[in-house]
C-alpha cells in the first residue's frame, strides 16, 4: 500500500512539472509569434541620411513607434551646439533615462552607441552586435530628431 501511495505522489509531481514546462513553452512560443512582425519591421528598416553639416543649434526630440508591435519603441532628445551633437538622451522606452547606461549586450549600452554617433557626427555607426533591433529603433528615433534640426 505504501509503495502505491509513493508512486501516485511521484506521478503527481511529474504531472505538475510537465504542466509547468508546457505552459512556459506555450508562453515562449506565443511571445515569439506575437513579436515576429515587429522584429521583421526593425530588421528591414533603413536609417536615412542626415546632413550633419547643416544642423541648427537647439534641443530636438524624435521617436520611433513600431507599427507592428511596440516593444522597442523609443524617444530621444538630442542637443546640438555649434552644429555638433553634444548629448543624446533616451527619454521614453525600456532604456529611458539612466537605463540607457545599462548593458544590453557584450558590455555595450545604448549610451555607447550614441557616443559613437557623437564622436563620428554620423549615423553610419556599427550597431550593437546581438542588439541590432534595439539599436535600429534608437537610431531611427535619433534620425527623426536630427531631421527636425536640419537646416533646409
Amino acid at each position: 500500500m505504501q509503495k502505491l501511495k509513493k508512486r501516485r505522489g511521484i506521478k503527481k509531481v511529474w504531472i505538475v512539472v510537465l504542466s509547468i514546462v508546457g505552459v512556459v513553452g506555450l508562453v515562449t512560443v506565443g511571445a515569439i509569434v506575437f513579436t515576429a512582425p515587429g522584429r521583421a519591421e526593425l530588421q528591414n528598416m533603413t536609417i536615412g541620411a542626415v546632413d550633419f553639416e547643416n544642423l541648427r543649434d537647439g534641443v530636438f526630440t524624435g521617436e520611433y513607434r513600431g507599427t507592428k508591435d511596440g516593444t522597442r519603441n523609443a524617444a530621444v532628445e538630442v542637443a546640438i551646439v555649434s552644429g555638433d551633437i553634444t548629448a543624446i538622451r533616451v527619454t521614453a522606452g525600456p532604456l529611458a533615462n539612466e537605463k540607457q547606461m545599462t548593458e544590453i549586450r557584450n558590455s555595450h549600452s545604448i549610451n555607447d552607441l550614441f557616443t559613437e554617433v557623437t564622436k563620428s557626427q554620423s549615423m553610419q555607426v556599427d550597431v550593437i552586435s546581438g542588439a541590432t533591433l534595439t539599436s535600429n529603433a534608437h537610431l531611427k528615433a535619433l534620425e527623426n530628431a536630427l531631421k527636425q534640426a536640419e537646416i533646409n
